[in-house]
């Protein structure tokens, strides 16, 4: 039986086969799709400040007519705009401005977690795989002896029913690979889905993953998304905050009124029947400005909600990170232990394998030493694919990417 893993060898086609997976993730997952969406509307909306108040017409028609020195007033037509307070415009365009940003690090902070989730389930298909194939070897291994039983019973050194308990055996191992492979398959299909595939896609898994000499130990948490996202929060309320002192601030506006009037017929004069072009000039001053006080005490108690919260994530964040650093060392610590017990263990195969050659075979103890050997090999996969899922969420935690 030939099963091994090798420490101290790296290969990187598991990380570009990993990432190609990722990008065609990004790629094509509906709520990567759907977040570049509303960055897009975000960004959209800075246009939609660029705006001044809708520009006013009006129109009258006297149905009784003034009568003034120069003849009767017949109609009047007026147009006005409202102007903002200078700078506003701005300040608008720097608040939609700041609401993209958001956008954007709510973006990066989907991106970030669908490679981990990515990563995720690729590596317990990795387990899954090797599993499968580390009972096929056991299932190889059984037929072998199996073998040694048959011919052991024709020579009268062993039991019908020692051959009997290890093709029980051998069945018991076949039921777990099929279980195995539902399993596998339902993690296919969820593999699928995170890259949006609508055909059937053929995953293809590294067959040996090789834990690195080294384990990168980084704590810089500071260019987390999840803690950019509240300082771009907090940049957000500023400007808004901003943007609510202009606007608290006086409107002006400009406009011009025309009336027309009839010529008197009656007499003759100077101006006789003139009309009338009277500019105007409007202010508008929000006396009663109860609710922009009432906005700037709303985005003062949201900065301290926010400092708060950033406070409690960044918390979060460190037990998390260093709760996934010490699972990450346990799982290289099982592998090294699982490795020395599997040489243990190959050892007591030898010996079985010598006494067969003399004779003195006990079955009893082909399958204990059977049973051990698996149950080593399954720990040994399980403590890689733990080392590598743990990476995983180690890179997502610190690595800006």
């Amino acid at each position: 039986m030939i099963f091994h893993f090798s420490l101290f060898t790296f290969h990187s086609a598991q990380a570009q086969e990993l990432k190609i997976y990722q990008n065609r993730a990004l790629e094509h997952n509906p709520s990567i799709q759907a977040l570049r969406s509303s960055v897009g509307i975000a960004e959209e909306k800075i246009n939609e400040t660029n705006t001044l108040p809708d520009t006013e017409f009006g129109l009258g028609y006297f149905v009784s007519e003034p009568e003034t020195r120069t003849g009767a007033q017949k109609l009047r037509l007026s147009v006005r705009q409202m102007i903002p307070w200078f700078g506003t415009i701005q300040s608008r365009r720097d608040y939609a401005g700041s609401m993209v940003n958001v956008e954007e690090i709510n973006l990066e902070i989907a991106r970030r977690k669908l490679n981990l989730e990515v990563s995720q389930v690729y590596f317990q298909l990795y387990e899954l795989q090797e599993k499968k194939e580390v009972l096929q070897q056991n299932i190889d291994l059984l037929e072998v002896y199996r073998t040694m039983a048959l011919n052991s019973v024709e020579v009268g050194k062993a039991s019908a029913v020692e051959v009997l308990r290890l093709k029980m055996r051998q069945n018991e191992l076949i039921e777990k690979m099929k279980n195995l492979q539902l399993q596998i398959e339902s993690l296919e299909t969820q593999f699928s889905n995170l890259l949006n595939s609508e055909e059937k896609l053929e995953i293809k898994v590294q067959d040996t993953l090789v834990i690195p000499f080294e384990e990168s130990i980084d704590r810089n948490l500071a260019l987390h998304p999840e803690l950019q996202r509240y300082d771009r929060f907090s940049e957000s309320i500023l400007r808004s905050e901003e943007l609510n002192q202009l606007e608290s601030s006086p409107k002006f506006g400009v406009g011009l009124d025309y009336v027309s009037v009839q010529k008197r017929q009656d007499m003759m004069m100077p101006d006789n029947g003139k009309d009338i072009i009277m500019p105007m000039v409007s202010f508008s001053v929000p006396i009663f400005n109860k609710k922009f006080k009432s906005v700037t005490r709303q985005n003062d108690l949201k900065l301290e909600q926010i400092d708060s919260e950033r406070t409690s994530t960044l918390n979060d964040l460190e037990s998390r990170l260093q709760t996934t650093l010490n699972e990450r060392t346990s799982a290289r610590i099982s592998f090294e232990t699982q490795l020395e017990n599997l040489s243990q263990a190959r050892d007591a195969e030898d010996l079985l394998l010598k006494q067969y050659e003399t004779g003195t075979i006990d079955f009893d103890d082909v399958l204990d030493i059977q049973e051990i050997q698996l149950k080593i090999q399954m720990n040994l996969v399980e403590a890689v694919s733990t080392w590598f899922t743990k990476d995983a969420m180690v890179q997502y935690l610190t690595v800006n990417n």
